[in-house]
């Protein structure tokens, strides 16, 4: 998809509603600009939809007590 846009004030630029729809882009979120030669890229920064792993709060505090331990120290 290809569009025409112009820079506002401050260098400002805007991104048509069609476009920021389709990538589903909302006020505030981060963009990261690529500058390569005499061209311009600008990528969504996404936040990871899930975490890398799930650990119970059980699961954390019995690993604490282990490093506790082999470290010899009493809680």
């Amino acid at each position: 998809m290809e569009r025409v846009i112009r820079i506002g004030k401050r260098n400002a630029i805007y991104i048509p509603k069609e476009i920021a729809n389709r990538l589903n882009l909302k006020e505030g979120d981060r963009l990261v600009i690529v500058v390569e030669d005499d061209k311009i890229e600008l990528i969504p920064v996404r936040k990871p939809s899930k975490y890398w792993a799930e650990t119970s709060p059980e699961e954390v505090e019995e690993i604490g007590e282990k490093i506790s331990k082999s470290l010899g120290i009493n809680s």
